[in-house]
């Protein structure tokens, strides 16, 4: 399977992982990493007119072929951070790293796990209005009418969304088996979450840093779904601290 990737900067390498909304919602964090990392930032197939192949079918899969990379470019000392459904698919890359090539995790506001008490929000049955009031802090500022949207512009999102739906609509957003397997991973992780979020919540957040063998929870007030797009600044700071709290120079090439 070809990758679409950008590559920037220079030293530790980076992996980062969008979610649902495209790769336009990590461009700021990766832009920011890439001054003093090497940032490898890919489009999943399917996002933004990319291919993805027949076989291409559920969240382990992109996992699996993130971890062939890594190893196919000998990285070792991987930071992976992932947003949303980015930030599943960093979490079941840590299940599945046998070569102990991740040294760091950061999952911002991700799904992927099933929390009794706290239930991912239907994200495909949210009109525009209700997308903008689950999803951010301050909705007013960030709701777009889908009449004001560029029909092109409209496509794409329809056509990201549809391929959400193929890779994590059913079990909805999660892997029913992930949250025991989390147990057996020692990365640190560090999970941040927007305080405002309603599509998973602080809650959800809390059992799913608590599920890790060595997870914390850093909550950033006045941010949603999206915190590195409302709350850029803080949520920079805590990633930039867990990066160099977890980089390990052994593995330094």
């Amino acid at each position: 399977m070809s990758l679409t990737l950008s590559e920037a900067g220079a030293g530790r390498p980076v992996l980062i992982l969008h979610g649902g909304g495209g790769p336009a919602t990590v461009a700021g964090l990766a832009q920011h990493l890439s001054r003093i990392a090497h940032t490898i930032t890919p489009v999943h197939p399917g996002w933004d007119g990319t291919h993805r192949p027949a076989w291409l079918t559920g969240i382990d899969d992109l996992a699996l072929a993130y971890l062939h990379t890594l190893r196919e470019r000998r990285l070792r000392d991987v930071l992976v951070v992932g947003s949303s459904l980015g930030g599943w698919i960093a979490a079941e890359m840590a299940v599945r790293d046998s070569a102990g090539s991740i040294t760091g995790l950061v999952l911002i506001d991700a799904v992927g796990v099933q929390v009794e008490t706290e239930p991912i929000t239907d994200f495909f049955a949210l009109d525009a209005r209700g997308v903008a009031e689950y999803s951010w802090h301050d909705s007013d500022r960030y709701h777009l009418d889908p009449a004001d949207i560029p029909a092109e512009e409209l496509a794409r999102r329809q056509s990201n969304m549809a391929t959400m739906r193929i890779l994590a609509g059913d079990p909805y957003m999660h892997d029913p088996k992930l949250l025991r397997r989390l147990g057996h991973v020692q990365t640190p992780a560090l999970l941040l979450w927007g305080e405002s979020d309603r599509i998973v919540t602080p809650a959800y957040g809390a059992a799913y840093a608590d599920a890790f063998g060595n997870g914390r929870l850093e909550v950033i007030p006045e941010a949603g779904h999206l915190p590195q797009i409302e709350q850029p600044e803080a949520t920079f700071a805590l990633i930039d601290a867990h990066l160099r709290r977890t980089s390990d120079p052994s593995h330094q090439q």
